[in-house]
Order: structure tokens, then sequence, then C-alpha cells
């Protein structure tokens, strides 16, 4: 049986209605926040299904696309898949993912089609054919989305350029230095902007993806497609839900963090730099020598 099959069954048994009414008594229960939060529909086409491309290169972290691939895949509208789903890079030659994941992109930025959705995770290139195509590409986009630290690519094509935007936790400092035209929002669990989206780390992205179901197909859909998946997670009805990550760690002597990402370090082992009077301790030589280059702006932040 495939997943069109099940979640027809599922809808024929009156479960996705069954779950959607627990939803709404959850939200309403839990807080004003879930329930209150504006959501801007988005209009699918009258035929055809929704391109969405997922911009993949060396470095892509697969939870940052595998997770919204799978809840576009689990959508079912009127019996039928309503996404049409592929990833797209510079060349087709095998993009090397974390992890030692291998990944052989359907097309290439001349083959591709023009994508509605444009998926952009964490991942290491940022050159300049992939910034001109997402800026191409997002021209005629209904939405141009970042998951993780694929916020640091999105914000380099100016996109963001005087907006709100998120990314993973531990790079907030990086990300608030290196794009100081980007209003960094600590502690979202996703920034929609109409058609410019960000998700915090890793399984943030599943969240902002549900999201942008909802936004086309209704709550009801973008329920049947997390219970289809087995997901019991709330954020994508909350854009506030990561809020414990606004709290900003405090380095101490006992526990030291890396001043570049606050990632708690050993000291024991760890790279280390003396700088007036106060010895910091590092999670990678990388970082230290970010910091020794210029640390006033790290302790700002």
């Amino acid at each position: 049986m495939n997943r069109r099959d099940l979640l027809q069954m599922s809808a024929a048994l009156g479960v996705g209605a069954s779950l959607t009414g627990k939803v709404l008594a959850a939200g309403e229960e839990g807080g004003s926040a879930a329930s209150a939060e504006a959501v801007q529909p988005l209009r699918p086409p009258a035929d055809g299904a929704i391109p969405v491309a997922f911009l993949i290169s060396d470095g892509a972290v697969p939870i940052d696309f595998v997770g919204p691939w799978e809840v576009f895949a689990g959508v079912t509208v009127k019996g039928h898949s309503p996404f049409q789903l592929y990833t797209v890079a510079e060349t087709l030659a095998p993009i090397h993912g974390e992890g030692g994941l291998n990944i052989v992109p359907n097309y290439t930025f001349d083959t591709a089609p023009a994508p509605k959705v444009i998926v952009i995770p964490a991942q290491s290139s940022r050159t300049d054919g992939i910034l001109a195509w997402v800026r191409k590409a997002a021209q005629t986009a209904d939405l141009t989305m970042s998951v993780c630290t694929g916020a640091f690519l999105l914000a380099k094509t100016g996109l963001l350029d005087g907006k709100q935007a998120t990314t993973h936790h531990d790079a907030y400092k990086q990300f608030a230095m290196a794009n100081p035209a980007v209003r960094l929002k600590r502690g979202a669990r996703y920034v929609d902007l109409g058609n410019i989206a960000s998700a915090g780390g890793l399984s943030s992205g599943i969240d902002l993806a549900l999201h942008v179901v909802q936004r086309y197909y209704g709550k009801d859909v973008a329920t049947a497609t997390a219970y289809y998946l087995e997901y019991q997670g709330q954020g994508w009805l909350d854009s506030n839900s990561n809020s414990v990550y606004a709290r900003q760690s405090v380095s101490t002597e006992e526990h030291p963090l890396c001043p570049v990402c606050s990632m708690e370090v050993d000291k024991a082992s760890a790279p280390r730099f003396a700088y007036q009077g106060k010895t910091y301790y590092f999670c990678m030589q990388e970082h230290e020598a970010l910091f020794e280059a210029n640390p006033g702006p790290y302790l700002e932040t």
C-alpha cells in the first residue's frame, strides 16, 4: 500500500477529521500563540502540480531538505499528490552531502522547471552561479525558504536585506555579524514574510514545510499530512515555539562556551586565545582563528 492509498483510507475512516479536532483543541488549551497566528494563503494552480526545487551543493545537510521533501511528498489532495519535487544544482555531478550521503541532482540550473517553492538547506557552496539562480528563480516563485544555516546562502543573495530571518541557534552570532542588513529573529521556529521564509535548525524545516502546506491547502490537509508522517510536533502551528533558544547561554570558567557559536567546549583539549586578560576557549580551530582576527564583534553580539 502506498502513501496515497493509506491517506485515502485514513480519510475514509475519518481519522484525519478526528485528528484535526484534537490538534485544534490542543492549540486552544495550550495558549493563544498558535491559534492566533495569521496564515497568509497561497493559491495553488488550477491545473498541474506545484514545482518545488531543492537547491543542493556539497555539504548539504540531509534533514534540512529530506524533512521538507517528505512533508511535500506526503500531501494528498483529492486523491493526488499536488507537489512536483526535484533537486537542482550547478551540474549533474554527484553532490557529497553531510555524513557521506551522495545525491545525483535531477536538474541543472539551465534545465530545471521554474519552481513555485524553493528550498535552500544548509550547504557549503555559495558560488556566483548559485546566487544568480536563486535571485532569478525567486522572482516568479510563490515562496523561497531556507532551512538552518541555508539562511546564510539566502542572505547572500540580498533577498533578506531589511527583513527578519532566523537560522540554527548555534549560528546566531555568525549570522548577525555576517549579515548586518538582515534582522535576526532569535527563538523563532520559522519566519514567514509572505514570499520569503527561513526556518531554524534542522527539524524546524519540517514545521516550515507543514506551514507552507497549510498556506496552500489549509489546516486540515496539513494536519492529515503530519498524521501520516507520524509527526507529533506542533511547531508548524506556532512560529515562536523555538523561544528556548532565544535565551543566550553564559560562559563560565567551569563550563566555557565557544564565543563564536556558544557551543560548550572541553577546556583540556579546546583551542584557546587570550584577549584583554581573559582566556577564551573554542569548539574548533577555525572559530579560534575567526575570533583572533576580530574579537570585538563576537563579544558584542
